[in-house]
C-alpha cells in the first residue's frame, strides 16, 4: 500500500498580500482516503513560483508539522513566499522530507512507496485586492524517470481533483504498473519467458495498445514516454487511453501537459469508451493491424462491474483477430486486491478463454 500527503482542507485559490498565513490541513492517507497514516510523519512545507522559470524558483523546505492520525484534522497556518509580489501565483509542495529529490515521485525507485508521496497545490494567486476565500479543487504530483537511453532524468507531472470522483485521482496499481513498466524497459525486472515476451511486444518493436480504465492517465503517459525513447514513430505504435466521458477532461489534460515529452506524432488520445456499450467501432477503428496489448490498472474495485469488463475484453480480442488472426493481444493488469470477492475477475476470464 502507498500513502499520499494530500490537503484534507485544501489552500484558497487567492491570498492576500498582507503576509497573513495560509489556512489548510494536511493529511496522509491511502489513495483513496479511506485508511489514514499510523505512524508520526514529519510534513515539509515550500513555495515555487508558477510558472516555472528556467532557473526554477523554489524555497526551501521548512518543517510544517509533524502529522498524526490523532490530530488529522488540526488546521496548519503556512507562511506565505517571502518577499511575494502582487499578480503572482505561488504553488505550495508538501514532502516528507527536506530535498528537492523528496519533492518528486522517483517511478524508477526500487523502494518506491518507502515515504508517503509529496503533494503540490495549484498555483494561489497573491493579490493586494481581497476576495472572498474559494478552496482550491485540484492537485499535482511530480513523477521521474530514468531510462538507460537518456542522458537525463524525465520529469512529469499528473493533476487530479481533490473531490471524491474515484476516476480523478492516482490510485496504487496506476503508480505501480507505471514504475514496472520503467523498471522493465531499463532491464531491471528477472527475465523470464512471460517477461520477455511483456517487453517484446511493449519495447522491441511497434507497439499498438488499447487501455482500459485510464483514470487520470499515468500508465498510458508512462508508456508513452518510454516508447518515444525508442526513436521513431514507426517503432513505438499508437496509445488509446480510454474511460467513461466524466473522466475525458482530466485525462486529455494530464496528456497534453506532458506533450513534449512523447516522440512527434505519437502523442497518446483519450477516447471515451463505456464497457456497457456494445458497439465499440469508434474506439477500434484506428487499429487497422491488430491491437497488440490491452493494459488495465485498478479495474477491480468493482464486482459488479466485473461482465462488462469481460464482454468489452471479448469484444476487443474479436475485433483484433478479426484484422490480424495470427496475433491475438497481450492482456497486462495492474492489480492491487482490496476485498477477496475480486479475485472472480480471473475466474470469468477463464470461463471466457482471457487469461491476464
Amino acid at each position: 500500500m502507498f500513502y499520499y500527503i494530500s490537503f484534507l482542507r485544501p489552500p484558497p485559490t487567492q491570498a492576500a498580500l498582507s503576509g497573513e498565513p495560509i489556512l489548510i490541513t494536511p493529511q496522509i492517507a491511502n489513495d483513496l482516503r479511506t485508511e489514514y497514516y499510523t505512524d508520526v510523519q514529519d510534513i515539509f512545507y515550500s513555495w515555487s513560483l508558477h510558472p516555472p522559470t528556467p532557473n526554477l524558483v523554489i524555497t526551501k523546505p521548512v518543517k510544517l508539522t509533524s502529522w498524526r492520525a490523532s490530530t488529522m484534522y488540526k488546521e496548519i497556518l503556512v507562511p506565505p513566499p517571502r518577499n511575494v509580489r502582487n499578480g503572482e501565483y505561488w504553488r505550495l509542495v508538501l514532502s516528507s522530507g527536506t530535498s528537492r529529490k523528496d519533492q518528486i515521485l522517483s517511478l524508477s525507485d526500487e523502494n518506491l512507496g518507502r515515504q508517503p508521496f509529496p503533494v503540490v497545490s495549484d498555483p494561489i494567486f497573491f493579490s493586494a485586492r481581497s476576495s472572498k476565500a474559494v478552496k482550491q479543487e485540484r492537485i499535482q504530483r511530480s513523477y521521474v524517470l530514468t531510462a538507460t537511453n537518456r542522458d537525463h532524468p524525465v520529469i512529469f507531472h499528473i493533476t487530479e481533483q481533490t473531490s471524491f470522483d474515484l476516476d480523478k485521482k492516482i490510485w496504487d496499481s496506476g503508480i505501480g504498473l507505471s514504475s514496472w513498466f520503467i523498471q522493465l524497459h531499463s532491464g531491471m525486472v528477472s527475465n523470464t519467458a512471460l517477461v520477455s515476451q511483456v517487453k517484446n511486444a511493449l519495447f522491441a518493436s511497434k507497439c499498438d495498445v488499447l487501455e482500459l480504465g485510464a483514470g487520470t492517465g499515468i500508465v498510458a503517459i508512462v508508456l508513452g514516454i518510454l516508447q518515444g525513447l525508442l526513436g521513431s514513430p514507426a517503432r513505438s505504435g499508437k496509445i488509446i487511453s480510454t474511460d467513461l466521458p466524466s473522466a475525458l477532461p482530466l485525462l486529455q489534460s494530464n496528456i497534453s501537459s506532458s506533450q513534449s515529452l512523447y516522440y512527434p506524432g505519437n502523442t497518446p488520445k483519450s477516447v471515451a469508451l463505456d464497457w456497457d456499450e456494445p458497439d465499440i467501432s469508434t474506439q477500434v477503428a484506428s487499429f487497422v493491424s491488430g491491437i497488440d496489448v490491452i493494459v488495465m490498472s485498478d479495474v477491480t474495485y468493482n464486482t459488479a462491474s466485473f461482465p462488462a469488463l469481460i464482454r468489452t475484453l471479448s469484444r476487443l480480442i474479436m475485433f483484433s483477430l478479426s484484422v490480424a488472426p495470427a496475433k491475438p493481444p497481450l492482456i497486462i493488469l495492474g492489480y492491487k486486491e482490496r476485498d477477496v470477492a475480486e479475485r472472480t475477475l480471473w475466474e470469468i476470464g477463464r470461463e471466457n478463454r482471457h487469461t491476464f
